[in-house]
């Protein structure tokens, strides 16, 4: 539902569009106004995405209002004088109604506005970033606090979850591959093959290994340089 507002001088326009607007199930009328500062009053009041804007208006014309408006809504300009037409789309206006119009007109412009609005209002569906898992031990499904995980451990089909919250990892079904994509969107290493380390725990770098406080983690050769680019050392 788009809200609008109408700015015009002229009553009978006024309510033309007024009774137009009730007609198109999008758009949800907010204010209707005879000039641009009853207009620039409801603005700071009341959130507006489409304005059915006159040109012609006493004090400041349509024009001269829509180049005053930091962040304009979109705009539909309505005016009697075809000559402003080049001057409205120069400004990026949706569309121009010119007067007289009828209703099939009126919902064409309705329409292209909508499309507009659409689009920017469109948001891209984020991947959900949450702060735990469950994996299954045995028969049993156990919560793992990402924030806890200290290093993950690759036994061939089996993963061993080391915590900062135990003395004891929690030992799942599950491979090096599978457990990598999930914790992607936070700061874990891979150090070796067998290794996933949580990058933040790791309180000493020693030349072939990281070490979380007194646990030593292997580096691989082949995973050095990478390790040593994404804790920021030199080579």
């Amino acid at each position: 539902m788009m809200r609008c507002l109408i700015v015009d001088d002229e009553v009978l326009v006024r309510e033309l569009m007024e009774d137009n607007i009730r007609q198109v199930p999008f758009l949800n009328l907010i204010k209707s106004c005879r000039n641009a500062l009853e207009a620039a009053a409801v603005l700071h009041q009341e959130p507006i995405d489409l304005i059915f804007l006159d040109i012609q208006m006493p004090q400041i014309s349509g024009l001269e209002f829509l180049q005053t408006l930091k962040k304009p809504p979109l705009i539909i300009l309505v005016t009697a004088y075809e000559q402003y037409a080049l001057e409205g789309f120069n400004l990026q206006v949706v569309d121009y109604l010119l007067k007289p119009f009828g209703f099939k007109r009126f919902l064409k412009a309705c329409n292209r506005a909508q499309d507009l609005f659409a689009m920017q209002t469109a948001v891209t569906p984020k991947k959900e970033e949450t702060d735990h898992f469950f994996v299954h031990v045995e028969y049993t499904l156990v919560k793992i606090l990402i924030n806890e995980i200290d290093y993950v451990e690759g036994l061939k089909d089996y993963i061993k979850i080391h915590l900062s919250s135990t003395s004891k990892p929690v030992l799942t079904r599950m491979t090096m591959k599978s457990i990598e994509e999930r914790l992607q969107p936070f700061s874990f290493i891979r150090t070796h093959k067998s290794y996933l380390v949580a990058a933040n725990k790791i309180t000493t770098i020693k030349r072939d290994f990281v070490c979380i406080r007194d646990q030593e983690i292997p580096v691989g050769e082949s995973f050095k340089e990478r390790v040593n680019q994404l804790l920021n050392l030199g080579s």
